[in-house]
């Protein structure tokens, strides 16, 4: 069986929760304002994406009791799948909107006037139902592959999901499969591997480099815009390489020993991660989730000070209150000698 460090995997876990899920909340919020008032194709990507996280973040919390329980499944057997296919299916999701991203922003700088006479959103409404439903197929493994078998004994649809632990057998989740399984799982995984990452990886590092060579050769553009956008190219493809490099490296590593590597549930913490890095694309994608923070800064910021202002007034009137009680005090204190 495969292990998580305790202490590891709940600190990423917790963490990217509690900064993804408000942060995906608020861009979910902005994009769907911008996308009702006036929908563009990146705004339109942009909300899917939010949506694929959202989604992750989710299911997330039975991650976290899975690995509380030392990675072995005590809630209702049912969720397993359905929770796998959903932390799988989304990490895919996100590689294919930021690629999707990537190449609507590379064709709007190498393209500019044909680009703009045929951008409609009504085309990234279609490449987001595609994504999903391309996900969805590829990933209905999940759900396939406990029912292989490579006997008709009573267990062995879900030989793969038990334990021995303290002596008694435990069920665990998408784990020790069996010969029958691997021949199956372990193809799908390098199949997925080379379709849902590495293709569309080469097409947002062609994008991206492609962007960032036109951009820093347009003179006319501000200096510190021009600066926030290849910022933002070069930070995508980081995190595109850093959250879904060494997870995918592991399918084919894998492959090649022919059964799942045991450091391949750490690898998938560099893709738990993008959830809450997410955000930071979004508000340098978007100028509508810069104006949204700013917003939303601006009002605590007023708040603060509001605060700040009635605890000030507060202990000033309190004062002099206090002072004019001593002042009479003292001068009864008088009139008594």
């Amino acid at each position: 069986m495969q292990e998580c460090h305790t202490g590891l995997c709940m600190s990423v876990y917790i963490i990217t929760f509690v900064l993804g899920f408000p942060a995906n909340v608020l861009a979910f919020y902005t994009f769907c304002k911008k996308v009702k008032q006036k929908p563009t194709p990146i705004d339109i990507l942009l909300l899917n994406l939010t949506i694929s996280d959202l989604l992750f973040l989710a299911f997330l919390p039975f991650k976290m009791q899975e690995v509380m329980n030392n990675m072995l499944w005590d809630m209702p057997y049912p969720l397993c799948p359905l929770s796998g296919f959903v932390f799988y299916m989304t990490i895919y999701n996100s590689t294919f909107f930021l690629t999707a991203v990537s190449v609507e922003r590379y064709l709007g700088v190498a393209f500019p006037i044909q680009h703009t006479l045929k951008r409609r959103p009504v085309y990234a409404v279609a490449a987001s139902i595609f994504f999903w439903i391309f996900s969805f197929i590829h990933l209905s493994i999940v759900f396939i592959v406990p029912f292989i078998s490579a006997d008709n004994s009573p267990n062995a649809t879900s030989g793969h999901n038990v334990s021995t632990a303290g002596g008694e057998q435990r069920e665990v989740c998408y784990e020790n499969f069996t010969q029958a399984q691997l021949k199956v799982l372990l193809p799908v995984r390098l199949e997925l591997c080379v379709v849902l990452f590495c293709i569309p990886f080469l097409i947002s590092s062609f994008c991206y480099i492609n962007f960032i060579r036109i951009l820093s050769k347009l003179q006319h553009i501000d200096r510190r815009r021009r600066l926030r956008a290849i910022g933002m190219a070069l930070g995508t493809l980081l995190v595109y390489a850093l959250c879904f490099g060494p997870y995918n490296v592991s399918h084919i590593v894998g492959y090649i020993m022919w059964k799942s590597p045991d450091w391949r549930n750490k690898a998938l913490l560099f893709s738990t991660f993008n959830a809450c890095l997410d955000p930071l694309i979004f508000y340098f994608s978007s100028s509508a989730v810069r104006k949204t923070v700013g917003s939303l800064m601006e009002g605590v910021r007023s708040r603060l000070n509001r605060c700040m202002s009635c605890h000030m007034r507060w202990a000033l009137c309190g004062g002099i209150n206090k002072t004019a009680i001593d002042k009479e005090h003292k001068q009864d204190e008088i009139n008594a000698i």
